[in-house]
């Protein structure tokens, strides 16, 4: 067996050397690397716990925690060597932490698995990340409450839906072992404190083989950005020449290399192009999943990818979307410019439905009313008091009020209307939601 293959956490029963190209298709440290911390934590818990087992000593606990600090600084610090046979964060913390204290390192591994050590790592690295997306997207919200607040309702859904699988992220599995559990009366409820999870998986089996965890992350991730990509595409119809009601500011948008006049919404172009990216992790991982049997197979080494991509794009587009938001210029002018009296025809209607008239005959007279304004080539507010009393004799002098757009706004005073009012109430109500969210 060559030295590499010595250094392996499985090399015991191969005789022969793993091919080179098989070794690259296997091994996962270019990005699982990114759990280093998560991983560390992990083993000092798991340590900690073969103390009080008997399984370690005092002494070797201390040796063991005290190497594995040292690896963390290594990684803090940027100068942590990653070796050509580091399969993955397990095998390369492992093998630098026999270097650092002698054999007593391999005792670390007793009862532990891959299996539970990285889902164990993966849990613990996205409920850190869950918490700072939850930061983000509050931060957005904020913003958008300085703005407006409609698409900031489906943001506070989001948050508490994040708040929710956090909950669900936050169960310990270590312990569990490669499939039947850990043989040597871990203390799992100590693991549990240590690592500060909420509850213990209860069965070893589904702990180290389902990655529901990640699948609701992922899926989240895509009908959030559903969401902003929503967002976005009104911004940016909004900002074309046709209508110019609102512009982005500089520091969001780019320009043509043809056209020198052009101003290109890219920040909200690529925002919504996310949304089809991370859907796209979604999708691929249900379907890695789909044909597993039970426990672990190394298909899930699909998952952290897939996890990392969707946090790392989300990190981004929060950041990027808050920017776009604050700096933005809303031109009401030409908002107001852009009224037409057809939008007024439903209006129409309800002056009929408040004189009596049941609605669907309401909006049927409405409706003669418009084609009668084609007809005569005006706009509807034009029609005189004779033609509209040619549609409905219930029309009178008062119909006037009908081509007032603020009266028109203003009519829809219920909870979550367009009146003035009702808009507060519902910026006020996501106040105090952010209040009680911890915000």
């Amino acid at each position: 067996m060559t030295g590499q293959e010595g250094n392996k956490l499985w090399g015991g029963r191969f005789a022969g050397s793993t091919d080179p190209i098989m070794e690259k298709f296997n091994a996962s440290i270019s990005y699982d690397k990114r759990m280093w911390d998560a991983d560390i934590r992990g083993s000092k818990g798991y340590v900690k716990a073969l103390q009080k087992a008997g399984l370690v000593s005092q002494e070797e606990m201390e040796k063991i925690a005290q190497g594995l600090d040292k690896i963390s600084g290594e990684w803090a610090a940027g100068t942590f060597a990653i070796q050509p046979f580091d399969e993955d964060i397990h095998t390369a913390n492992e093998r630098r932490l026999k270097e650092l204290i002698g054999d007593t390192a391999g005792k670390l591994h007793t009862g532990r698995s891959r299996n539970d050590q990285v889902v164990t790592d993966m849990r613990i690295w996205l409920r850190d990340a869950i918490s700072t997306l939850k930061g983000d997207i509050m931060q957005l919200i904020s913003t958008m409450l300085e703005r407006a607040a409609a698409h900031a309702v489906a943001l506070s859904r989001d948050t508490d839906h994040l708040v929710e699988i956090r909950r669900r992220v936050n169960i310990l599995p270590l312990g569990s072992g490669a499939i039947a559990g850990n043989p040597f009366k871990i203390d799992r409820e100590l693991l549990r404190k240590e690592l500060s999870f909420d509850d213990v998986s209860i069965n070893s089996m589904d702990a180290i083989g389902q990655r529901d965890f990640v699948a609701e992350f992922l899926f989240w991730a895509s009908l959030c950005l559903t969401h902003l990509s929503k967002m976005s595409e009104d911004l940016i119809l909004y900002t074309t020449k046709e209508f110019s009601f609102v512009s982005l500011s500089d520091a969001y948008s780019t320009g043509s290399s043809l056209m020198p006049q052009k101003k290109n919404a890219d920040s909200l172009e690529l925002i919504r192009s996310k949304a089809g990216r991370v859907f796209g992790r979604c999708a691929g991982f249900l379907m890695t999943l789909k044909g597993l049997p039970s426990t672990y197979n190394k298909d899930l080494q699909e998952d952290k990818e897939a996890m990392f991509d969707c946090y790392d794009t989300l990190h981004d587009v929060f950041q990027v979307a808050r920017g776009v938001i604050s700096t933005l210029t809303i031109n009401p002018r030409v908002m107001e410019a852009a009224l037409s009296p057809d939008m007024l025809a439903t209006d129409l209607a309800y002056y009929l439905v408040r004189k009596g008239v049941p609605f669907r005959d309401a909006h049927g007279c409405s409706g003669k009313a418009v084609s009668l304004a084609e007809s005569k080539n005006i706009p509807v507010n034009q029609l005189t008091l004779e033609d509209l009393r040619t549609v409905s004799p219930l029309f009178d002098s008062d119909v006037s009020v009908v081509w007032d757009y603020t009266s028109s706004v203003e009519q829809y005073s219920a909870p979550g209307g367009t009146a003035r009012s009702s808009v507060s109430a519902q910026i006020q109500h996501l106040r105090d939601w952010m209040k009680a969210s911890g915000n």
